[in-house]
């Protein structure tokens, strides 16, 4: 959609002092803009043709204008545009820790603090996980501990009942069986022939081996289950666009139950890598039925080990834009360094 500079000015006017306020736009309001040298009429019918292009709307007779989604997009676009010459000076937000979930939650949290909306993680997403190792430990004579880890460093503790105790011999031996056979493999890469021949390496720790086993495929399966992680869920009753107890009632379910927010995930990590991963979904834009009232705008991060997850920021159409693209460009960026071992 082509517009001359004087209708982009007034465009952008508009939603800026939209977004600021929530209440629809005058074109007295507009008149006193520092950058527009324009009479009222001027601007009235300037913000006629704006109507006629179907990216601003009359929400009521007499009333002033509001931006539709179309206007939205407009704008997002051109902000998207400008970003791409900008430099700005990053600003830590996380904290480094050990186990993913902890850190996930963190994010979404923190990113809620930050921007006044409500926030998603996911966990990454593997095409199929596989084992990093396996390490078994006797905890006393009737109980055996395995720490399991597999890819994106997903740890799972699991305490087997054993019917005598095993020597330290016997411990050592099925680690380093466990570790020989099985690291680097997904669930799909363990076979009968593979675990017949650890059957009988294993000797007469079958049974422990067994057990072990069973093990290892739920954690691998249970890796390879998305978790979302959400934060802010309240900040949706800040903004009266999304008051309505029906709208209300069903964004707070949705963030809630989380099932939906996959779609989400999914459609974002089907896009490419424009915009450095930042997607923006606007209204009817957006992948999840009950959100088609909001903004929803998402990034994507990266693990050395190729996993992928997506971060999103949920919010009403008026959002702050430009303050939530840099803000998920910087933290889904120290996410990457995190990841990648960069920092």
């Amino acid at each position: 959609m082509e517009l001359n500079d004087r209708k982009k000015l007034i465009l952008k006017a508009i939603i800026a002092n939209y977004l600021e306020t929530g209440e629809p736009v005058g074109s007295r309001t507009i008149s006193k803009h520092p950058d527009l040298n324009l009479s009222s009429a001027t601007i009235r019918n300037e913000m006629a043709d704006l109507e006629d292009m179907g990216l601003i709307l009359q929400p009521h007779t007499s009333a002033g204008r509001i931006p539709s989604d179309a206007g939205y997009r407009f704008y997002v676009d051109q902000l998207m545009m400008e970003r791409e010459t900008e430099s700005e000076e990053k600003q830590a937000l996380i904290q480094k820790v050990d186990r993913m979930e902890v850190l996930l939650k963190q994010v979404a949290n923190v990113l809620a603090s930050n921007t006044n909306y409500a926030t998603m993680v996911s966990s990454p997403h593997y095409q199929k996980v596989t084992l990093k190792f396996v390490q078994l430990s006797q905890v006393d004579h009737e109980h055996l501990l395995a720490v399991i880890v597999t890819q994106g460093n997903v740890v799972k503790n699991k305490m087997m009942s054993v019917e005598e105790p095993l020597s330290n011999e016997d411990i050592l031996k099925l680690n380093v069986l466990l570790n020989t056979f099985l690291q680097g493999l997904s669930l799909r890469d363990i076979n009968l022939e593979l675990i017949q021949t650890m059957r009988e390496q294993a000797g007469i720790r079958q049974d422990i081996l067994e057990k072990i086993l069973e093990e290892v495929a739920k954690t691998i399966h249970e890796a390879n289950q998305m978790e979302i992680y959400t934060g802010g869920a309240a900040n949706i009753l800040k903004y009266p666009e999304l008051g309505n107890p029906d709208t209300a009632t069903e964004l707070l379910d949705t963030l809630a139950e989380k099932k939906a927010l996959t779609k989400l995930v999914d459609s974002t990590l089907d896009q490419d890598d424009e915009h450095h991963g930042i997607q923006v979904y606007i209204g009817e834009e957006s992948p999840v039925q009950n959100m088609k009232d909001c903004s929803i705008v998402t990034a994507t991060y990266e693990l050395a080990e190729g996993g992928t997850g997506t971060v999103g920021i949920i919010g009403p159409k008026r959002m702050n834009y430009r303050k939530v693209v840099k803000t998920l460009k910087n933290l889904t960026e120290e996410l990457d360094d995190i990841f990648k071992g960069k920092t």
